[in-house]
């Protein structure tokens, strides 16, 4: 293929690897808890030997400071990989189904247990955590895994694919390299789970393609996460946290505030906060920051570039574009109407637009007419306001008076709703959604001589009373006028 890198997998491989991960699937050795426990422990070693290598990966790749890839893709990974550590034994017990004497002598039981060969495709903004967190969560649930880094992050798609094959099962777990034909090639293929994380486009193709297998699918697809401001709340903090959510990763981040709903009157204060928190950050400016990170490819420069280019909104400060190093300074933009080129997609990017409302009625009112996102920001200290936003949209998660770092949070799983997502790429949840729950039961003879004899022919008139015996009581009937409101 002409202009392709010689790091891509070769397309007449790809099968190969499938089937070769399937026969590793099918010899049975991932039912071992132990060779899960050790699988899982030497993906944490993989990061922990060469954390100094996948900083300057990710710096080649991202311009990132270190900071941005110990936070999102060293810690949110460990959690993970201690989480599925210490759980994957009793989360694969067998375990009663529930508690009824009429089928309590059958002994009933569910058991967690593999779905089989995985495709994981992350995505290039959190390039370890989004490939490694996954890995370990389909480790756990003792599946074999293909993985397709990101070839937009060329120098850690080549340092993981290094490092894979020498710290974990060769046949259990490998790589493909490649771009849009190789993915391609891989969708053509029968999978058991496909997990992908990126843009809602690409991830209507992976559907699509998955749904000619019948295969379950997780997205995380992100979108545009608004963020409704208080003019009561504690506007340095709103400003500071807000800003930072925008800016770090250099706004690559699906879970990144993507406009800030903000009341008309107090749209200005909130301008002056975030121009001073802007100036603390970057004193000497962003452009020669070692806090401040690159834009992943030109391509992405040039589009976030016709975003700000084309808005009728006021650039507050901002609005620089270095093309050839990748560079979009951190902009605010004021007076963004719904209308606007900054409000058609997910930006994707260190740029933040304030659309001025009159109210949070009127806030909420424009979150329910567009799709439901990832997450939803609010700030305030009231537990009325932040209720009336909460309890009247709809959002993969509802936070208060922070923003991102809700996906590192043990116990928080990460996942959208509706065109953000859906399944989940953290926490107990994503081992739920690796796994399949079988059920079993072992029926003896003599349950038979006891009463369950009667569901067989030739029927009689006096054994519907068994019959009937199965079912439980139903609930109080509900009044007429429960009925009518749905309250009591």
């Amino acid at each position: 293929m002409s202009g392709r890198p010689s790091s891509y997998t070769p397309l007449d491989e790809i099968y190969k690897i499938h089937e070769r991960t399937r026969q590793a699937y099918r010899s049975g050795r991932a039912k071992s808890i132990a060779f899960r426990k050790q699988q899982i422990a030497q993906v944490g070693y993989i990061i922990k030997d060469n954390e100094d290598r996948f900083i300057e990966a990710s710096k080649r790749d991202l311009g990132r400071p270190p900071q941005d890839t110990i936070f999102f893709d060293f810690a949110g990974t460990y959690i993970d990989i201690k989480l599925m550590y210490d759980n994957v034994e009793k989360w694969t017990k067998p375990r009663r189904a529930g508690c009824n004497l009429n089928f309590a002598p059958m002994g009933p039981r569910v058991k967690a247990e593999p779905k089989g060969t995985l495709l994981i495709i992350p995505p290039f903004n959190v390039p370890v955590f989004m490939l490694m967190g996954p890995l370990v969560g389909a480790i756990a649930g003792g599946n074999a895994v293909v993985l397709k880094p990101s070839e937009k992050c060329p120098a850690c798609a080549e340092l993981i694919t290094e490092l894979v094959p020498k710290y974990l099962d060769r046949d259990m777990f490998q790589m493909v390299n490649g771009g849009v034909a190789e993915t391609t090639r891989l969708l053509e293929l029968q999978w058991d789970h496909i997990l992908f994380i990126g843009s809602t486009r690409v991830g209507r193709i992976v559907a699509e393609a998955a749904a000619k297998h019948l295969t379950p699918v997780t997205l995380e697809l992100g979108g545009k996460n608004p963020v409704v401001i208080d003019p009561r709340s504690d506007v340095h903090l709103a400003a500071k946290r807000t800003f930072w959510g925008r800016v770090v990763n250099t706004g690559q981040v699906c879970l990144c505030p993507e406009y800030v709903l903000v009341p008309k009157d107090f749209q200005d204060t909130f301008v002056e906060a975030v121009k001073e928190i802007h100036n603390f950050f970057f004193p000497e400016g962003p452009k020669r920051s070692s806090s401040y990170g690159r834009i992943v490819s030109e391509a992405q420069v040039l589009r976030i570039k016709r975003l700000v280019d084309g808005t009728r909104g006021t650039i507050v400060f901002g609005g620089d574009v270095d093309v050839s190093e990748r560079y979009v300074a951190p902009t605010l933009v004021k007076d963004v109407g719904l209308d606007d080129v900054l409000m058609s997609e997910e930006i994707f990017g260190p740029v933040l637009p304030l659309v001025p409302v009159q109210d949070v009625e009127e806030a909420i009112e424009i979150i329910r007419s567009r799709e439901r996102p990832l997450a939803i920001y609010v700030f305030s200290q009231d537990k009325v306001f932040l209720n009336q936003v909460f309890e009247n949209t709809e959002s993969g998660a509802a936070i208060a008076n922070e923003t991102v770092i809700s996906a590192g949070v043990p116990g928080l799983p990460m996942g959208g709703i509706g065109p953000s997502g859906y399944g989940y790429t953290t926490g107990k949840e994503m081992f739920d959604q690796f796994t399949h729950i079988r059920v079993s039961l072992n029926n003896p003879s003599w349950v038979d001589k006891i009463g369950f004899g009667f569901r067989y022919p030739p029927y009689k008139k006096e054994n519907e009373k068994f019959l009937r015996a199965l079912s439980p009581a139903l609930p109080p009937r509900p009044t007429e006028k429960t009925s009518a409101t749905g309250n009591s």
